[in-house]
């Protein structure tokens, strides 16, 4: 399971309803922490795992794992708070971002068992980040259009630096293997 990075098309899509909570789900759950951990995140939506399903997850300063299957928000403060943000999927890129200060969703945990919760701070920021994922929406869609597109551009020459080592590997792969081949030919 890699994480996807800005380019990726499924970032921009609208995520799907989990209609039943199965093993399967259960297993992307838990496939997930274990991204998300080793890549010192603080949340990880499906979407950025390349699953476009509405879940996502989140553990913040408290440790406590949590899991939001079919989240909905159902209400924002008038309170808003600016702060400094970053995503998995666009790494390295960090950006000052307004939000709600509060925020209180409604979900499914990774059992099916419905909850609500209320929360602010860092969870409550997490919550509507990752929420903002289901959607195909990017936190660098809140932020001035000049660095949006400076961000977008630099992903894309990441991704094309990455095409061209894959390309550079695949020749030299196929280089010595036929070099291996003509040396059996003899």
């Amino acid at each position: 399971m890699e994480i996807v990075q800005l380019g990726s098309e499924t970032l921009r899509q609208k995520s799907e309803t989990v209609t039943e909570i199965t093993e399967g789900v259960k297993k992307l759950v838990s496939d997930m922490f274990s991204v998300m951990i080793a890549a010192n995140g603080v949340g990880l939506a499906a979407p950025q795992v390349g699953v476009l399903k509405r879940l996502f997850i989140v553990r913040v300063d408290d440790g406590i794992r949590r899991t939001f299957i079919n989240p909905q928000i159902l209400e924002t403060s008038e309170e808003t708070e600016p702060s400094e943000e970053g995503c998995l999927s666009i790494r390295g890129v960090w950006y000052t971002i307004t939000r709600p200060k509060r925020v209180k969703i409604q979900a499914l945990d990774e059992n099916g068992k419905p909850f609500t919760l209320d929360a602010e701070g860092p969870l409550g920021r997490a919550i509507q980040h990752e929420n903002d994922h289901l959607n195909g929406i990017l936190y660098i869609d809140y932020a001035d259009a000049d660095f949006r597109q400076k961000t977008i551009e630099q992903f894309q020459r990441r991704a094309a630096r990455r095409e061209e080592k894959l390309a550079i590997k695949k020749a030299k792969s196929a280089r010595i293997a036929a070099k291996n081949a003509n040396k059996e030919g003899r």
